[in-house]
């Protein structure tokens, strides 16, 4: 058993929240752009998506919270086409955001705000198909560090079409707004009803944000949605508060296996890498604040380590074929198990070096 972390969330109401795959594929990525030690045998990311969530509160108001890389990302500032083509990333998109949409019958003049967790390439999508009367909620220092973008901003990696035709751009502010503690986390309760809150998780970006709804009610529990505080999850596992199990199951790469992968074998790996067997297996590499990035990570994992949250960050691969997907909802996550299911999936990044282990 872990230590028992403090995350606590004052009562509120439940938000319909969807977990909907954008179409963004990123592969050919190396793991050391992001991570840090190396673990033998996971060199790229492959095959990487970047969710997007539909939260909807009581009332029905809509909030996207990211929208994955836009369709025509060929389209977007220099300092980001100049970037991707340096680094040779393989990029795949089949559909807008707002096509997605469309294609299930939400009506985008129903979307209320457009939440980016931050301003990087892979979260920002296209908002220029979405309506003006659709606002964009950004973190703080947004607006001065970025706006009005590309091109009128000459070095800026956003596009100034994304905020032309008049639409709101409502940055955040955890100093002046009324915020509420939660964990070690300031947050704004975004629909004022506690259904939804947005979190300041600063170190990866300028006015990186995370989101926490509530999926449920007596008891509560909570869909934490990780933008880029982390890249990998095992950035964030083990941690004091979750713990190399003694046996992990369902076993991380082998289907239908009769026995369950030791956690002997994670030990044995962090040992072999120098880490401690309670810290998480990565460091975080890029941040605009390292120092941050870490504390952010360090607080985020409290809530990580809570039954009834269910954290996922914006590239996780392991919910492939493992959660509901748009249109359907992702508020009953608890009762089908998806957080147990996939706690230790991130593991199978590390066959290789694990099997060595043995």
């Amino acid at each position: 058993m872990g230590e028992e972390p403090y995350f606590h969330v004052p009562a509120g109401e439940v938000a319909g929240v969807k977990i909907i795959d954008n179409t963004t594929r990123i592969s050919k990525l190396a793991s050391s752009f992001t991570l840090k030690p190396p673990v033998e045998g996971f060199d790229y990311f492959m095959n990487s998506p970047s969710w997007t969530f539909l939260i909807e509160s009581p009332s029905g108001k809509k909030a996207l919270f990211d929208l994955g890389v836009p369709k025509d990302w060929a389209d977007m500032s220099p300092l980001i086409t100049g970037m991707i083509k340096q680094y040779d990333w393989d990029i795949n998109v089949e559909k807008d955001m707002a096509d997605v949409l469309k294609e299930h019958g939400v009506l985008l003049d129903d979307i209320g705000s457009i939440i980016w967790s931050h301003f990087h390439w892979d979260h920002i999508g296209d908002c220029s198909t979405f309506p003006s009367s659709t606002d964009l909620v950004v973190g703080p220092g947004f607006k001065v560090a970025l706006l009005p973008g590309y091109p009128a901003k000459e070095d800026s990696p956003v596009r100034e079409k994304d905020f032309n035709r008049g639409r709101k751009v409502v940055e955040v502010d955890f100093e002046t707004q009324q915020t509420v503690k939660l964990g070690d986390m300031e947050a704004i309760d975004f629909f004022g009803d506690g259904s939804f809150y947005l979190l300041d998780t600063p170190g990866h970006a300028i006015g990186h944000l995370a989101g926490l709804a509530r999926t449920s009610k007596n008891p509560d529990t909570f869909i934490f949605m990780g933008g880029d505080l982390c890249h990998h999850a095992g950035e964030m596992r083990p941690s004091k508060y979750l713990p190399i199990p003694a046996e992990i199951l369902p076993h991380p790469w082998i289907q239908h296996a009769q026995k369950p992968c030791p956690g002997a074998l994670l030990e044995n790996l962090q040992k072999s890498r120098g880490r401690a067997v309670d810290e998480p297996i990565y460091d975080p590499v890029m941040g605009h604040s390292m120092e941050e990035t870490i504390e952010t990570i360090k607080k985020a994992q409290e809530a990580d380590g809570k039954d009834n949250i269910f954290f996922i960050f914006a590239h996780d691969d392991s919910l492939y074929g493992e959660v509901d997907l748009f249109p359907l909802s992702a508020n009953q996550w608890k009762q089908k198990g998806w957080r147990q299911k996939l706690m230790w999936k991130f593991l199978k990044d590390f066959k290789q070096a694990l099997e060595l282990q043995q």
